[in-house]
């Protein structure tokens, strides 16, 4: 794997980041959408060229695990032919938009996404990390998802331009989200924001246009698994799927299926159908953040998931089990937090990944007992 060896930026398709289990091959599906034959050629070429596992991503993509670096060409002519990438590996660079997965054709969310999808080469190049976020909806639903340059809704019903890291935004005319977006991205990297990496943390003043004082409307709380008005939406533990079951329980009238920063899917058209997902809304894993672990990761020195399953029914609030200080399932803290190290655990409470432990060197069992099992 030594042509793949970079660390520290986003992968994508052109990109591909190495991992334990071979390459990450990234999928960013447009409006994180898939129709029904691009999520069955996906879950095929995962099968041909991966290990058949699919990881779902904060920023609504999809990853394929276990590519070999001699097979990767030939999955990205394949995803190509799907159209799931873009044939210009600059063009997918540029392509890091999130939006909220409830847009219904012809609103603000789709209108928009679509506008800046074909305002793609007027973008600056970007640090990796970098993207854009369309959140328009009626009621906000990605306040805590990533994302630099965000279009979102004033309690009034305006719709505001926000640089990431600041509190409010500035109104934006109907028609002219997209190209605000753009001019945005643009001031960042002429005004030097490169040198920061992230619009949070870039300090120097916005200019006048897009400095404005509007509040944001209060934000809704993810859509959780259960019914929706488009269909069905279904969790997947510690956001990962198997490619072939996935493949083999798809509901024959389900018309698509969009990808979700949370974890989950969102089945067009269908109703609740088990495929190795989460139907509950009230599951504890829901509740669970846990990486790949060893030995899937060369970071990690213990194995994760099969620790956070046993672990989430004890613990009521957040959970964050690490395979290693760099806590990459979650940035944010967590009520228990679990890091591996050195092949054993430490345990904090309401923090992060890698905080100094309440209790470090446990053993699984160990750890289990302090929760209260045997």
């Amino acid at each position: 794997m030594s042509g793949f060896q970079v660390r520290g930026w986003c992968p994508d398709a052109w990109r591909p980041m190495a991992a334990g289990d071979g390459l990450l091959v990234r999928v960013k599906p447009r409006l994180a959408r898939l129709t029904r034959a691009q999520l069955l050629g996906l879950c095929e070429a995962a099968l041909i060229h991966g290990n058949g596992l699919i990881d779902l991503t904060s920023r609504g993509n999809l990853q394929i695990r276990g590519v070999a670096e001699a097979g990767w060409r030939a999955l990205v002519e394949r995803l190509i032919a799907l159209d799931l990438v873009d044939p210009d590996p600059e063009t997918e660079k540029r392509r890091n938009i999130l939006v909220a997965p409830d847009w219904q054709a012809g609103d603000d969310t789709h209108r928009i996404a679509g506008d800046l999808l074909a305002q793609l080469d007027a973008l600056p190049i970007l640090p990796g990390k970098m993207g854009f976020v369309i959140d328009a909806g009626p009621v906000p639903l990605l306040a805590d998802a990533p994302g630099d340059f965000r279009i979102e809704r004033a309690p009034e019903g305006l719709l505001l331009l926000r640089a990431d890291g600041r509190v409010t935004g500035a109104p934006v005319a109907v028609g002219e989200e997209a190209a605000a977006l753009v001019r945005l991205a643009r001031w960042f990297v002429e005004s030097g924001g490169t040198a920061a990496g992230r619009m949070a943390r870039y300090a120097a003043p916005l200019p006048d246009w897009a400095d404005g004082g509007a509040v944001l409307a209060a934000p809704a709380k993810p859509l959780p698994p259960g019914q929706h008005p488009l269909g069905a939406f279904l969790g997947a533990p510690f956001g990962q799927l198997d490619a072939a079951l996935l493949a083999d329980a798809l509901p024959v009238d389900a018309r698509g299926v969009r990808i979700t920063p949370w974890r989950s899917v969102l089945v067009e058209g269908a109703d609740l159908h088990a495929v190795g997902l989460i139907t509950d809304a009230t599951d504890p894993l829901l509740r669970a953040d846990a990486c790949v672990g060893a030995p899937a990761c060369p970071q990690a020195s213990v194995e994760t998931r099969t620790l956070a399953r046993r672990l989430a029914p004890l613990v009521s609030g957040r959970l964050h089990v690490s395979g290693c200080a760099k806590g990459c399932a979650r940035a944010q803290a967590a009520d228990v937090v679990v890091t591996g190290r050195d092949g054993r655990f430490d345990l904090a409470f309401g923090a992060r990944a890698g905080a100094p432990p309440a209790h470090a060197g446990l053993t699984p069992d160990a750890l289990l007992a302090l929760f209260g099992t045997d």
